[in-house]
């Protein structure tokens, strides 16, 4: 590994942000505070119409590890990482609050075209990082060479906005501390936070960095990793304080929708697991499910049936697939079974189910959400 030095930092953080006046002194003073000296960041403005370059420009001048980058013009610039994965991304599509921007895609392969460091962090101008945070990754990864990266533990702030859904999640995220808690939930959420990302540079040129397909950029890259064997786990402290306010570009995007996860998921679900079989079976017929298999469906992938504990709904048919009871499991051999239940405990209830009736969690049976 090289050594590090001003010209070429060991870490580059990428912070793409627009307006963000509010928050980005703060959160550009939290990597100031950093215990591990040796990295740079690249401040990435999308076309804002606020003091944003202006604060980004001060930070330049007072700390040379600090440097102001403009998005993409004239069209998306992408980084030479280049494109590697299913088919070419599409164009990246502004959204409500891009309209003078390139969106977040194009900042993200700006600022990742611009690193020099041979690790990539990710940050966003809504959040604060913990002073060892960068120390506390980079140890990981050096001493687990077989990890390809790493987030952290999160908190929401301020306390006041997080609702028990939001506490749930960040207890989720912050669990996901080892590879097979991660791979057995790989397809029911994001199981990194975003702005906690620290990957090799060489894993992310693998995959061609970040892509626009119109969902969750950050679950489409780690999921187009975990396709190619790369493996990553959280650091098992808290060590971002995630901002939650109602602005955030996740809470008000399309691309970050309930609809669009589940889009992205079958996506790779078909590119991976689903790779010579013969369909799939939803294990749960209730909401979660039925939106699941219309998702299958508009995939093209065959949904041959429904497996339910409730006798009420057994011998229905929902969505032109029978509804069977468990034992009905041991003879639909040639399809990927699906856990599809939104809550933690039934996820476990139905894995449970599933392993009684001799599926292999990770070959024969995947929980998603």
């Amino acid at each position: 590994m090289t050594a590090p030095t001003r010209a070429h930092p060991l870490i580059s953080v990428v912070l793409p942000v627009r307006d963000g006046t509010a928050t980005l002194d703060a959160a550009l003073e939290s990597l100031h505070a950093q215990t591990f000296p040796h990295f740079e960041v690249l401040v990435v403005d999308d076309g804002s119409r606020d003091s944003t370059p202006r604060i980004a420009r001060a930070w330049e001048l007072r700390d040379d590890r600090f440097r102001l980058v403009r998005s993409g013009s004239g069209g998306d610039r992408r980084s030479s990482l280049g494109g590697l994965g299913d088919s070419p991304p599409s164009p990246v599509r502004p959204g409500p609050r891009h309209r003078v921007g390139y969106g977040i895609v194009s900042a993200l392969q700006r600022g990742l075209a611009e690193s020099r460091g041979d690790y990539i962090a990710r940050m966003d101008a809504d959040d604060r990082c913990h002073p060892e945070r960068l120390a506390s990754q980079l140890d990981l990864l050096e001493r687990r060479p077989g990890l390809a990266g790493c987030g952290t533990g999160v908190r929401y702030v301020p306390a006041s906005t997080v609702t028990p859904r939001s506490a749930d999640y960040a207890a989720w995220l912050n669990a996901m501390t080892d590879w097979p808690t991660v791979s057995a939930n790989i397809f029911v959420e994001c199981p990194l936070a975003h702005p906690t990302f620290m990957f090799r540079r060489e894993a992310l040129t693998d995959i061609g960095g970040y892509r626009d397909r119109a969902w969750p950029e950050d679950y489409d890259l780690l999921l187009r990793l975990w396709r190619r064997g790369h493996r990553f786990v959280s650091v098992p402290r808290v060590l971002l304080d995630w901002g939650n306010d109602q602005g955030r570009l996740s809470r008000n995007h399309p691309a970050y929708s309930l609809a669009a996860f589940r889009a992205c998921r079958v996506h790779h679900l078909r590119r991976s697991m689903l790779v010579g079989r013969e369909g799939v079976v939803v294990w749960g017929a209730g909401p979660t499910g039925k939106s699941l298999a219309i998702e299958f469906q508009r995939q093209e992938v065959r949904v041959a049936a429904f497996i339910e504990v409730d006798p009420r709904k057994i011998g229905q048919v929902i969505h032109g697939a029978p509804v069977c009871g468990a034992d009905a499991a041991r003879t639909l051999a040639t399809v990927l079974h699906v856990g599809a239940v939104a809550r933690e405990t039934g996820r476990e209830a139905v894995r449970n189910a599933a392993r009684e009736a001799g599926l292999k969690d990770g070959a024969d049976f995947v929980s998603m959400a």
